[in-house]
């Protein structure tokens, strides 16, 4: 016993003697700083079957993990715990991301060039946005494995693939609808190139008013009426629209007139633009545009001067007023002019008080305030034309029916600006309102224009008992969207008798027909009750019925929507609801087409004026119309090919650890083993 107690001790003394040898490089924990390995004796190769520690000595069995190392650190050594926590890997070690790129084909890169595309068109970035250094470390960080495609990839493939598709679904959308009424205005763009918009407006299977645009091309010819007429056929080819079943909302300009004139096409003119040419007229009276002019040379001097811009905003303060900046009018809208008198009007005592100011007077001294006389005229063109201002706003709304509200509007405004409305008026009042009123009362005056103004008004539940006009105009009416009712459905029944095929005929050459022998119930009773076959009803006659009925219903209150009581309603008025869906997808005005100019103006910068006129078109259709939402089919199946391709980094990566091990654990291969029947036999 004493011998073996010796002979252990020795073999202790020859094992604390020996050199402990670092871990491989293979094994990267930081836990390895307190471990290392013994040789084999006579060996320069490492005994992996255990593990030392630096500390104490103590020999560990290693199983090719941490574990018992870390066991033996957080036992015996627990002071080293926090030096012994995992750390991220090395600059040179592969992670998981980093361990392939992503193939240009795969699904995963697929749609992140097309989110990438989306993103430059939705958002109105350059097409040099993916070049740029922040954009690239952005992607990187979040994708290390997708290679960004060049900037002529997403100019000449995907931006043109995505505006194919989108494309392809508007054009779609189109085929189902009852009517599309177009609008349509020329802009100028900072590279000096004349464009026409044209937009889309209809109403869905689910009563949604729709607004899509449809095109933006370059028209270098002159704009005549022939060349913008042959601009309409172009659009209605392009999209597989009936040329005459269009209705096209313009401006007043004569050349859009000329050009819906030449076929007889269904046209209404821009109300927006009616009552700003209303507006226009009556602010270029004497009284109007001399005061405006005194107005304008204040807010001017406001803005030029910072010293005076100071001390207004002090003494706004102090008169505990709005912080609101004075407006100066532009002469393109005429609402900013009435915008600049209420300004001035709410800012008016802090701007006394501003010019009265020593500092101000220095650099001012021939600026000085309105007279009293002055603020009151100021006071009465406010009141004039606000009227005007909220018949704007309410013409610009794109989620409600708008032609409908013209006729009200335009009856109204007539007879509040008539002789009747401006007794009581001061004079400068009464020639505003005489100006608006002669300027107005020359617009929708033809007999088309009135039919399809009050047909429209007839058919919103709002404003269908048409208080302005006479009985026999109502009566009149009337009678149009009955006759107009009844041909409709006239003509979709005859439709659908050419697409279904006619109930075959019996075949000559098989004989007659059996034929089908009486009922018992029919040879009893067929004497004593004759059978009453069912009268269907002419279209007209169900379409007088429908509106009657229709009049006789509560009236919609003016803050509900129409279109959502059609949706409630469809099914007791079948005629008359295919009418409102003809008639209230009209726009009232051409402001649609108009904003497109705003977007355009974000497009072709002073940085992008060489775009080429195939860009415009396209980046501005996919900023209007692109769906940057999945739908959820297309969500699961882009989770689904995320999904599959993870798995297969997951087997990649684990394939090449076990072999990465297997190459480490040499030692393993050494050992002569077998399997017999289900268990491993040494």
């Amino acid at each position: 016993m004493r011998g073996n107690h010796q002979n252990k001790e020795k073999t202790t003394l020859m094992e604390e003697e020996r050199e402990i040898q670092p871990a491989p490089s293979s094994l990267k924990a930081k836990i390895w700083t307190h471990f290392g390995f013994y040789r084999m004796p006579g060996k320069t190769e490492l005994d992996m079957s255990f593990i030392v520690c630096r500390i104490c000595k103590s020999k560990i069995k290693h199983f090719g993990n941490t574990t018992n190392a870390r066991a033996h650190i957080t036992r015996h050594h627990p002071e080293l715990m926090d030096t012994a926590q995992s750390q991220p890997p090395a600059a040179d070690q592969r992670t998981l991301h980093c361990f392939t790129k992503l193939s240009a084909n795969s699904e995963r890169a697929k749609q992140i060039s097309r989110s990438i595309a989306c993103f430059i068109a939705k958002d109105l970035r350059p097409y040099s946005v993916v070049e740029n250094e922040g954009f690239i470390c952005m992607l990187q960080a979040a994708e290390p494995r997708y290679a960004i495609p060049s900037r002529k990839f997403f100019t000449e493939t995907a931006v043109p693939q995505l505006y194919q598709e989108t494309k392809r679904k508007v054009a779609s959308a189109l085929t189902k609808t009852a009517r599309v009424a177009l609008t349509c205005d020329a802009w100028t763009s900072r590279a000096t190139q004349s464009f026409v918009t044209f937009t889309a407006h209809y109403i869905t299977d689910t009563w949604l008013l729709e607004s899509r645009v449809l095109q933006t091309r370059v028209m270098h010819e002159s704009h005549t009426a022939v060349n913008v007429n042959a601009m309409f056929h172009s659009v209605a080819e392009e999209w597989g629209l009936t040329v005459s079943d269009l209705v096209i909302v313009t401006d007043n300009a004569a050349n859009m007139l000329a050009a819906t004139q030449i076929d007889n096409l269904a046209h209404i003119t821009c109300f927006a633009h009616t009552l700003n040419l209303a507006a226009q007229r009556a602010l270029k009276l004497t009284a109007v545009s001399r005061l405006l002019g005194r107005i304008r040379r204040i807010t001017g001097f406001f803005h030029r001067s910072t010293i005076a811009n100071h001390e207004l905003q002090e003494k706004q303060k102090l008169l505990q007023l709005p912080v609101h900046k004075l407006k100066t009018d532009v002469p393109t809208r005429w609402s900013s002019a009435l915008d600049m008198i209420e300004r001035f009007l709410e800012q008016q005592p802090a701007i006394c008080a501003a010019l009265l100011s020593p500092n101000v007077r220095r650099c001012g001294s021939d600026i000085c305030t309105l007279s009293e006389t002055d603020v009151s005229t100021a006071e009465e063109i406010a009141s004039a034309l606000k009227p005007m201002k909220e018949a704007t706003h309410i013409m610009s709304e794109d989620s409600t029916p708008t032609l409908s509200v013209i006729a009200p509007l335009h009856a109204q405004l007539l007879h509040d600006t008539g002789p009747a409305g401006t007794v009581a008026d001061a004079p400068v009042i009464r020639e505003i309102k005489r100006a608006i009123h002669e300027d107005m009362a020359k617009r929708y005056s033809s007999a088309r224009d009135k039919r399809m103004l009050y047909a429209a008004s007839l058919l919103d539940p709002r404003f269908k008992a048409l208080p302005f006009l006479t009985q026999e105009d109502q009566l009149e009416v009337h009678a149009n969207i009955v006759g107009d009712a009844a041909a409709f459905e006239r003509r979709v029944n005859l439709e659908e008798a050419e697409v279904m095929p006619g109930t075959p005929q019996p075949d000559p050459e098989e004989g007659p027909a059996p034929k089908r022998r009486p009922s018992a119930l029919v040879t009893l009773l067929g004497k004593t009750f004759v059978a009453a076959s069912a009268v269907r009803k002419s279209a007209s006659t169900r379409a007088e019925e429908e509106l009657k009925k229709y009049l006789e219903a509560p009236p919609l209150s003016l803050s509900e929507d129409p279109l959502s009581w059609w949706s409630t309603h469809e099914t007791g008025f079948p005629l008359l609801a295919r009418q409102a869906k003809r008639y209230l997808c009209v726009p009232g005005t051409s402001v649609a087409a108009e904003r497109v100019f705003s977007t355009a103006g974000d497009i072709v910068t002073a940085q992008r004026s060489s775009l080429t006129p195939a860009h415009v078109d396209q980046l501005l259709f996919l900023q209007k119309n692109l769906d940057v939402a999945p739908a959820n089919g297309q969500m699961w199946l882009m989770l689904l090919a995320v999904v599959v391709h993870e798995v297969e980094i997951w087997i990649l990566f684990f394939s090449s650890l076990l072999i990465h091990y297997v190459h480490d654990w040499k030692w393993i291969l050494t050992v002569p083993w077998c399997v017999v029947e289900g268990k491993t036999v040494l």
